[in-house]
This record gives structure tokens, sequence and C-alpha cells, in this order.
């Protein structure tokens, strides 16, 4: 167990008790000793951020940290075992994600070479291609930059306006950023240090636009040292310069001026051009030849999926940690002040996010799960599969990016003055991930995305809506399925009135209960969605456009009522595999919190939809206090499972000091009570007074 210093005694007489030991190798997982080393790097002074250096030498030291890596850790497993790798792509994201520990600039400059640079030669090029260029680029011999997103195209990836055009006199591609708004933008090693890029242009050939592609284009020279020298002919790049936050990276911006691009350096596994120009593709669909691409490349969703859970760890290992330690006001006593982790406001801030990052941590678990078998299990790569994958992501990237902001801005208002200082990191990170929530996708476009899938599968009777394939290989398919067959048109009140509140809380924490009123809300959402867009099939283009726009927050509800109910499924199934009994009863009370607090969130919807009366809404907000109180005890416990220790939290706040300051303040007054020359407060006077008469 971990001693926390000043815990209430209702918190120390509090049984059951959590299995910390037990609990942390669970939330360690499949991939536990790729994690134990990540974080074992992330400790390393030399990888560590500086908060000190300017932006330059930031970026330097973040470059050196990327060699070290490259030689040291283990950020090859992805790759293919020809090459070096290990073909292991799940472990390879999980080691990844832990890299935003020592910084979050590492993170993300780790993930522009090896997760996006790399991975898209790897799973867009040939394995000639792979053998040809993917060892260096691996290597970290040549640093390369991702060049899709442009500044006038941000998430529209199918209407980017570089071309390629193929030249079948020179047997080339020729290279053209046709307009300022066509400059790719925002690109990691961009500015500096990009020796190559992948850039996604449109190919054309013949005279026919056959959609997005990627092409390997050198952009620099290599200095003697290895390093990055000028820029080649038609290349143009400038700096993004100073940004809000990820300031060890050097984004900048790309353009083209009639670059020749060898015939062979067009990434080649899903669609290719011979010699004589005729293009040909083993997917025939182009609109499916295209996604099937940006598919290939979702890697980066699934790794902040998992990064930003691992921020809002930090954020809740500091917030609680402190909450325990630091009092404040003394209402319940006339000597001793009260921990302000004791205080309801200060509960219903903490725990509720304590228990989402649990929802969340699991749901990443299986998530990692299903990318692993698509990229890395015989037989799983297929478009059902790969589509499930992609809605999975685009369900999970947004919640917990989203989530990661507001827990490290209540983090930081919960710390108080302390918390705004710049040595507890609860600042530097909230600046650090704000990009996270547009980047690999702009958050609330990826959620269009989801509702879309849910829309789809909601015309095909439900067919397989967050990923029905995954149970193949994950969990008994009973077990794991997250939609259910149930009757879209069922009873009003789905639970019986008694009029009894007792009753009614205990079936509020009974798991069928929270599934059906969680499930409930998606299966009504979209199909009102679904009648209310069923006109469009008969209207115009233009028509059906605009009816679709008047429904698009609609869609977005849907979805993150959807990602609500994954998250949900993904915590009711990870408890089951809890042995120990007093940890599992402290899970499933943080489970019931979870949720409650997403049907609390929701009430609106509830009552206007008749599926929770009046008097089931007080009780959902009277059992969540309730929880609150159960669940107070453990909360030290629960946020320190997760491993993430002092070096790796790097909070002054979170060290004890604040124990010590306590400590030494309590012992003060005690002493100058005991010794008599206490002064008495004009109050106590006041009330003697009143006894007297």
């Amino acid at each position: 167990m971990t001693a926390v210093t000043d815990r209430s005694s209702k918190a120390q007489a509090a049984v059951p008790q959590v299995d910390t030991a037990y609990l942390g190798e669970k939330l360690l997982g499949r991939w536990k000793d790729l994690r134990l080393i990540a974080r074992g790097f992330a400790q390393d002074p030399r990888i560590i951020r500086d908060p000190l250096l300017p932006m330059e030498e930031h970026r330097e030291r973040v470059l050196e940290q990327l060699k070290i890596l490259a030689t040291e850790a283990q950020v090859l497993r992805a790759f293919p075992e020809r090459l070096g790798g290990k073909d292991d792509s799940g472990g390879g994201i999980a080691g990844f994600e832990e890299l935003i520990l020592a910084d979050p600039s590492l993170q993300i400059k780790a993930g522009v070479q090896w997760g996006l640079f790399c991975a898209a030669i790897h799973h867009l090029g040939t394995p000639e291609q792979q053998d040809r260029l993917l060892g260096q680029a691996m290597r970290l011999e040549v640093p390369g930059a991702f060049a899709m997103t442009e500044i006038g195209h941000g998430s529209d990836v199918a209407s980017v306006a570089t071309t390629a055009t193929y030249d079948e006199t020179t047997k080339d591609f020729v290279l053209n950023t046709p307009f300022r708004a066509a400059w790719k933008d925002y690109l990691g090693n961009a500015a500096k240090h990009g020796q190559a890029a992948v850039v996604f242009a449109q190919l054309i050939t013949k005279g026919v636009n056959h959609g997005v592609h990627a092409f390997y284009v050198p952009i620099r020279e290599t200095n003697k040292d290895g390093s990055a020298g000028k820029l080649l002919p038609g290349i143009q790049s400038e700096d993004d310069g100073l940004k809000g936050g990820l300031n060890g990276i050097d984004n900048g911006r790309l353009a083209f001026d009639n670059i020749r691009v060898p015939r062979i350096n067009l990434l080649a596994r899903y669609g290719e051009v011979s010699e004589e120009g005729v293009y040909s593709s083993p997917i025939e669909s182009p609109g499916r030849r295209f996604f099937t691409m940006l598919g290939s490349l979702v890697q980066g969703r699934v790794s902040l999926d998992g990064a930003a859970g691992v921020a809002s760890k930090i954020a809740l290992k500091t917030a609680i940690t402190y909450s325990n330690q630091r009092r404040q006001f003394n209402g319940a006593s006339d000597t001793e002040e009260t921990v302000i982790m004791d205080y309801q406001t200060h509960q219903r801030r903490l725990l509720p996010l304590l228990a989402e990052v649990y929802a969340g941590h699991y749901a990443h678990d299986r998530l990692l799960d299903l990318f692993h078998a698509v990229f890395s299990e015989e037989g799983m790569d297929t478009p059902e599969s790969r589509e499930d994958l992609e809605t999975l992501a685009a369900t999970l990237k947004p919640t917990s990016t989203w989530r990661a902001l507001h827990a490290l801005q209540t983090a930081r208002e919960a710390c108080g003055g302390a918390g705004f200082m710049a040595e507890n990191r609860l600042v530097q990170l909230r600046q650090d991930l704000d990009i996270y929530v547009t980047f690999e996708g702009d958050n609330t476009v990826l959620l269009q995305l989801v509702g879309k899938r849910l829309l789809t599968d909601y015309a095909k009777q439900f067919k397989g809506i967050t990923g029905m394939n995954m149970a193949r290989f994950v969990v008994d398919r009973a077990a794991d399925t997250v939609m259910y067959k149930t009757p879209l048109n069922r009873a009003v009140q789905s639970i019986a009135d008694t009029g009894m509140k007792r009753r009614s809380a205990m079936e509020l924490r009974e798991e069928e209960t929270q599934r059906e009123l969680l499930t409930e809300r998606v299966e009504t959402m979209v199909e009102e969605l679904a009648a209310a867009l069923r006109p469009a099939s008969k209207m115009s283009q233009a028509e059906g456009a605009e009816l679709f726009n008047e429904h698009q927050q609609e869609l977005i509800e849907a979805a993150k009522a959807h990602a609500d109910l994954v998250q949900w499924e993904a915590f009711t199934k990870a408890i089951k595999e809890i042995d120990d009994p007093g940890t599992h009863s402290v899970l499933v009370a943080l489970r019931d919190l979870y949720a409650l607090t997403r049907i609390e969130a929701n009430l609106a919807w509830y009552l206007i939809n008749g599926r929770l009366s009046s008097q089931r809404a007080e009780t959902v907000t009277s059992y969540i206090n309730r929880l609150l109180r159960k669940l107070r005890p453990h909360a030290q416990d629960l946020i320190d499972a997760f491993g993430i220790e002092g070096p790796l939290v790097r909070a002054t706040i979170e060290t004890g000091v604040e124990a010590t300051r306590q400590d030494e303040a309590r012992d003060y007054y005690r002493k100058q009570r005991a010794s008599g020359n206490a002064p008495v407060s004009e109050k106590a006077l006041a009330r003697n007074s009143k006894k007297k008469k």
C-alpha cells in the first residue's frame, strides 16, 4: 500500500483496500517490459527536458535525444525484422507514448520520424522501396518530414493541391506547389533537420488525376557530419517559429517548384505508374484506395491517444498527492486545518477525472490490441478490421486529448498558485498538449467520421459498430460487444420507478442498468439522426449537403455518446480480470462513478427522452456523492498504481515537500498551545463570554 501523509482517520480505516502493486502490474499490460524501458529513458538526464532552454537550443537537444533513442532504446520494434525491427507494431506504440514523461517535444519528434516518416515508407512502400529507403530513415541517418497538411486544407487531405504530374519523356514526376495555400505547413523536421520528406500530392498521369499518393522526396543536402545542409534547388522552406508549445520541434513549411521525383520514389503499395505512364492499383475504387492509404497511417492517432492518457496521469498524480497533503480552513476543528482532498468540491474536481482516466486507459489497451493485430498478426489485415481500427482510433483520440487538457487545467487549479509554477510542470504540459486536439486529425472532424460510421452501420442493422471483428482476437465475442441488438422502441422508463431512493440507487449500481442507459442513448441518437437525414437521398447534392450541415451537432453528440459507451465497456471488461477482492471492489466503484458522471452530464437528454424520471435524475447525483465518499480514501492508491512516480512526474509539490511544510506548521502551533503562551483568539473570548452569560 502507498502511505500518504495526513489522510483522514476514515481513510485510514477504510475497507476494502487496493493492492497497488498487484493493480500496477495489471495496468502495465501486454507490453509491460517495453513501457518500463521507456520510463527508464524518461528518467535519464540526457533525455529529460530542460525547461530553461530557448527554442533553438531546445530543438538541437531534442535532435540529439533522438539519436540516443535510435541507438539505445527500442524505437524500431514496429519495423520489419529484415531491417532491424521486430514486426511488433503494438510494442512500438507502447514505448513511444511513454516518452511524453521525458518531454512532449521528444515524444512528438520521435513520432514524426518513426511514426510518420518511417511508417509511411513502411506501410505505403513496396518491399523494394522499404529495402532502399527505410533503413537509413530508421537509423536517423535521414531525418524526415511528413508533408501532408497544407495551409489551405488541414484535415481535408483528399483536397490537397500539391500536384505530382508524370512526365513520360523523362520517366519521372514533376512536383509542384501551385499557389500559396498549397504550401505544406506545420511539418516537424521541415524547418531545419529534415533531409527528406514523404510528400502527399495529387497523382496525375495522361491527363487523369488518380487522387492523393505519397512520394519520397529529398529536400536538403547532407553535410559531411551527416547533418542537414542547404535546401535542394526548387525546394522552399520557412520556419514556423515560436509556437504555443512543443518548441523542441522545428516545425516549418515546404513548397516545391518543378521538383523532379524519380518514378521509383512513388510509394507504390497501393498505386503505381509504369514507364509508359499507365496507372494501376490493387484497389479499384478510388475512394477505398484513398482511405486504405490513410488508414495505414492511423498509428499517429493511436499514439496520441496513449500519450494524452499519460499526460492526464501526470496531472492527477500531482494534484491528488498535493491535495492529500495540503491543509486549509479549520471548520471541522478549532486546532486542525482540513486536508483539502476531504472537501466534496475537491473530490468532485478530481475523482470523476480519475475514473475517466482509468476508462480511457483500458480503452486504449483495446485500441492497441486491435492496432497490433491489424499490422502484426497474420490474417488480421482486412478491409473490415482496418475500418474498425480507424473508427476506434477516431473515437478515442478526441476523447483522450480533450480530457488531457481538462485534467491539466483542473489539476492546475486544484493546486492553486503552486500549480502555476513552472517547477510543477502542469502549465508547461498544458501548453504542449494544446496542439494534440487538432493534429493527426482535428477532434471535431474525427468525431464526424465516427458519426458517419455509426450511421452506416445503423443502415446495416448495427453491423459491428465498434469493431466486432476485434472480439475474434482480443476477448470472447459475446462478452465484448459494445453495441447490443436491443429493440429501439422500448418502454419510456426502462427501469420501473418504485418511489424509493434506496432502491433506485441500488439499480444504478448494476452493470446491466448502466449498460442499458449508455447503450440506449447511442442507439436512439443514431436512429433519430438517420431518420432526419433520410430525405437527403432524394435531394440535390447542394440540398443534401445543407441538410447534413443542419444536423452536424447531433452527429458529433452521437459520436461522443458512443465514446462514453466504448470506454465503459473496456473498463467493465478489465474489471472482470481483477482477482484481488479489495482491488476489484474499489474498481467497480470507480467504474460506477465513470458511468454515473457520464449519465449526469447528459441528464437533460435522459429526461427529455423519458429514459429517467426526475426522481431518478436526482438519484444519479446523490449516488455520485456517495461514490465520492467511498472512493476518497483510495484516491492516492488508484493514481499511484499507474507507477508514475517522482522522477517521471518532476513536480516539486509531488515530492512530499507540502507534507513537510504542513507538519512543521502543525508542530509549531501544537507546541505553542502546550506552552500555555498561545494568544487567545477574539472569537474564543466572545464564545466564552456568551457561555458565562
